[in-house]
């Protein structure tokens, strides 16, 4: 893939599922879902066309999990099993990418993300999306906790 601010390597958490990712609308597309599956998920995603997710190392360790129409196929590491990417139900020709796998990227560096009514999905209403709401994360400037047992 062409490098340019919209191309991204990522990773799962133990490093054994690694991939690019060409993002069709750089973070301009991040958002969240309401849907059962994803609320219980809850990461932020982007999206990226048909094309612009490539497995680099890793295949093989990759699961996948449909529920319900079994249109969208969600991929996450067999081994630690963090979530990286899906095929999205509303457009099975693109895919939406876990932030939280790209180098160098928090889903806390967006302090706005859209949310998206997945329980009352387009393909089940045949209305357009409808926006449920906005996740804000607001830093606070409290330094980090000393408390070892407050970490995971």
């Amino acid at each position: 893939m062409a490098a340019d601010l919209n191309v991204r390597s990522g990773q799962c958490h133990c490093g054994s599922v690694r991939f690019e990712v060409m993002l069709s609308d750089g973070f301009g597309s991040i958002l969240r879902c309401t849907c059962s599956y994803c609320r219980m998920r809850g990461a932020v995603v982007a999206m990226a066309g048909k094309d612009g997710v490539k497995i680099l190392k890793g295949q093989e360790t990759l699961t996948s999990y449909r529920f319900n129409t079994g249109a969208a196929q969600h991929f996450f590491c067999s081994r630690c099993g963090i979530y990286t990417h899906h095929q999205r139900r509303s457009d099975t020709d693109s895919y939406a990418v876990n932030v939280a796998c790209l180098d160098g990227v928090s889903p806390f560096d967006f302090s706005e993300v859209p949310v998206t009514d997945g329980v009352n999905h387009p393909n089940d209403t045949g209305r357009p999306a409808r926006r449920a709401g906005t996740l804000r994360f607001i830093a606070t400037d409290e330094p980090p906790s000393k408390d070892p047992s407050a970490r995971s």
